[in-house]
């Protein structure tokens, strides 16, 4: 986390480069044109804002600038003797609470944390999905839901697939209808369950095989259609992979390239060692591995020392291959 730390008075100061001597990749940076002005400068650049001053000039200061707490940066504010250090702004996701607590380390004082979650002991939801890298579908359901684990102590999820242990305040539930949070990589209309946080694993690979010359919208037809036929939420692809001797293929890189999704390759042997996977002959003829698509996906889906589970096997297109597996999640507690 990069940091900025600011100061009002000359006490203020003296606290402030404290604060920057003892916290790693922090900047003491000088208030130029007043706080009005120094603090939305400094709102883009930094991932954390560290305020030594009073709480209203702040919060006059970045009002304007919030709007959402994936990307706004944390703001902590602290009187000039470091006595109370409060987490202001993007307390969980944008690591303000982490940091109010390094920062009251560093000045002797008391981090004030807000956050309901944080009091209760309960699961902080937005902290959760990040870490156990959940895509959350409707963020608007957030508060709600975490306001209900706060008030009743416990929520329900319906989970599509196998997902480890979770929390303990977290209770399981056999149907969709009666869950809090939904865990699926299926394509579920979130208008279907309003109530419901919806939550989407990015834990499915793609192995690909095509024809020499096959094009990213080749690419892309395919894949939109084999989620389409399979009702996979694309959001859940987190990689996709070939053999090496498509290292080269324009097309295929071009769609990992549109898509941002990583992409690995395979050598033939190691592909050839995957167990269960379809035979080719014409893919062995061709590259001398008994199939690409299929492997290609389990091995990128695994965790070097087991294989992902293949769920969609290998589908022909003009073009393209593709087959799909999936990335078991673990411990999700």
């Amino acid at each position: 986390m990069k940091t900025a730390v600011v100061a009002l008075t000359r006490g203020g100061r003296e606290l402030a480069e404290r604060i920057a001597g003892g916290l790693e990749n922090c900047e003491l940076c000088g208030l130029a044109g007043g706080v009005m002005f120094a603090l939305p400068s400094l709102w883009a650049r930094f991932d954390g804002l560290i305020c030594v001053m009073a709480a209203g000039i702040v919060v006059r200061a970045i009002a304007p600038l919030c709007r959402d707490k994936k990307r706004d940066p944390c703001v902590l504010v602290l009187d000039e003797n470091g006595q109370f250090v409060i987490s202001l702004l993007s307390g969980h996701l944008g690591g303000g609470n982490v940091l109010a607590r390094k920062v009251a380390a560093i000045t002797g004082g008391t981090p004030v944390i807000t956050t309901a979650s944080d009091v209760t002991g309960h699961t902080a939801l937005d902290l959760w999905a990040a870490e156990n890298n959940l895509r959350v579908q409707n963020p608007q359901r957030l508060s709600g839901v975490s306001a209900k684990l706060v008030n009743e102590g416990e929520l329900s999820i319906f989970s599509t697939l196998e997902c480890g242990s979770l929390p303990v305040d977290f209770k399981v539930v056999t149907e969709p209808a009666l869950a809090d949070i939904i865990l699926s990589y299926g394509a579920i209309d979130p208008l279907e369950y309003p109530d419901a946080l919806m939550l989407c694993p990015c834990n499915l690979y793609l192995g690909l095989g095509c024809n020499r010359g096959a094009t990213a919208a080749d690419f892309e037809r395919a894949i939109t259609e084999l989620c389409g036929q399979y009702c996979l939420d694309r959001r859940a692809i987190a990689g996709i992979a070939s053999i090496d001797l498509k290292a080269d293929e324009a097309g295929m890189l071009q769609f990992a390239n549109d898509t941002n999704l990583p992409i690995r390759f395979y050598s033939k042997d190691e592909l050839n060692r995957v167990e269960g996977a379809s035979y080719s002959s014409a893919v062995m003829a061709a590259t001398g591995a008994r199939s690409v698509a299929e492997p290609a996906a389990m091995l990128a889906a695994g965790d070097g020392t087991t294989l992902g589970q293949l769920i969609v096997r290998k589908i022909k297109w003009k073009n393209v291959t593709a087959a799909v597996a999936e990335q078991k999640l673990t411990d999700m507690a």
